[in-house]
């Protein structure tokens, strides 16, 4: 008797170093990127062939070079080629980061009571009681760890280490860092080795004066390069002046998502203070423009990504409920991670006293109730209703005061009759036609 067995091709090609299948499609090899959160975002990686756009439209930060960092440290260290594109490509190299046990970029040593501090900013206490029933739920979680995803596909870096050169004299020698031209690299290259394409900073001033169509043909150029080859994959930011409409026109942004298989931006904090001391905790929000989706309809970030939400709320939400991201930058590490308010709205510390704000509340909320009436006089009409309330003690203000005497004689003449019932609280409804409801 024959049994069935499922069909597996068979003589797959070994994957290169540092790559693995994608999760939702046997098709799609996918990297890393260096930043475990990131790579949750993009679904698990970013697939071969692909194109990652960063944009930092904030000229007083570089969180868009420091993903680029990460970028090459995470090529270099896993064995893959890498290509720099910049006008000092070695320079660049290296300010890249490294993982930790190198030596420091700095002389100081590094402080215990820092180190203290992201471990708890980053993890919670496993001996910290809390009541019995909530032992068995699952603690909550802003951002995903670097040990739920494969040692092998993502590193670990440190931000205060930077590559030793001896390790980028190494990566010289053997041509795995190269300063050459793209096609040459790649044609070069065999399938058993993957490719990563740095371009920092397109457009700042070395670039010349540039123009928004130059911009558009270099990323479209470089996204027809990348489909010719599967082993190749690049990142690149925009320099900051050119991250918004101001300068390329009305849907620029929108241009530089469709040229690129995946896009996001990281708008800091630094130039709105109002957006900081409400997030004290986040450095910027993170908006995703557009995500990789190579041989598929929909991108798997949409099923796997912990951090976006859409997996575990499709079913009760609609397809609704996507997280707001944000990211941060400690001490030795950057991440990205959902969106949240602390404690008390926004302020981490607990109020003895009422705050200005609540004051200035309880007075707004005072006028309010006094320009109901005021807004039914005006004129406006549609299904806005308003609601006036008469409670017990106004109702009594209204009285008649004949009618009040009356009452008053009647319980002298007879003291043994039953107290009069109190009134009950109305609710008047006032629109086109109103109607009064009796609670």
């Amino acid at each position: 008797m024959s049994s069935f067995k499922r069909k597996t091709p068979s003589g797959r090609a070994t994957l290169p170093q540092g790559t693995r299948l994608s999760p939702f499609s046997t098709s799609t090899v996918i990297t890393s990127t260096g930043i475990p959160s990131l790579d949750d975002i993009l679904g698990g990686g970013l697939p071969l062939s692909c194109s990652l756009a960063v944009l930092a439209p904030d000229h007083h930060s570089a969180y868009g070079e420091l993903v680029q960092k990460y970028f090459v440290a995470q090529g270099l260290a896993s064995g893959q080629k890498v290509c720099i594109i910049h006008d000092e490509p070695l320079r660049f190299a290296r300010e890249c980061i490294w993982m930790p046990g190198s030596t420091p970029s700095t002389p100081a040593q590094s402080s215990t009571a820092e180190d203290a501090d992201d471990e708890r900013a980053s993890q919670h206490d496993d001996k910290i009681k809390i009541a019995w029933r909530y032992e068995q739920m699952k603690k909550f979680q802003t951002t995903v760890s670097s040990n739920s995803l494969n040692d092998d596909l993502c590193m670990t870096f440190d931000l205060t280490c930077r590559i030793p050169n001896a390790v980028l004299d190494a990566v010289r020698q053997s041509a795995q860092l190269n300063l050459i031209d793209i096609e040459e690299l790649l044609s070069n290259s065999t399938n058993s080795q993957a490719v990563r394409i740095c371009i920092p900073a397109l457009g700042s001033p070395h670039w010349g004066d540039i123009q928004p169509s130059t911009v558009l043909t270099l990323l479209h150029g470089l996204r027809r390069i990348l489909h010719r080859y599967p082993n190749a994959c690049a990142s690149l930011t925009l320099a900051p002046h050119i991250c918004t409409d101001t300068w390329g026109g009305p849907g620029w942004i929108q241009k530089v998502g469709w040229l690129t298989d995946a896009a996001i931006s990281m708008s800091a904090f630094g130039a709105n203070p109002s957006l900081a001391s409400l997030f004290p905790s986040h450095h910027g929000i993170l908006q995703i423009l557009t995500l990789p989706a190579p041989h598929t309809i929909l991108p798997a970030s949409d099923k796997y990504s912990t951090l976006r939400g859409l997996s575990s709320a499709a079913g009760t939400m609609g397809g609704s409920g996507e997280n707001n991201l944000a990211f941060k930058c400690m001490r030795k590490r950057l991440i990205f991670e959902t969106l949240h308010l602390d404690l008390e709205g926004g302020v981490t510390e607990r109020r003895t006293t009422p705050s200005s704000n609540a004051i200035a509340l309880d007075t707004g909320m005072m006028h309010e109730t006094t320009s109901a009436a005021i807004l039914a006089t005006e004129g406006r009409k549609g299904s806005l209703a308003t609601v006036e309330v008469e409670l017990e003690y106004a109702k009594e203000l209204m009285i008649d005061a004949s009618a009040r005497a009356v009452a008053d004689a009647a319980a002298d003449r007879s003291p043994g009759a039953a107290k009069s019932k109190k009134s009950k609280k109305k609710v008047a409804f006032h629109s086109e036609r109103p109607d009064l409801y009796d609670f």
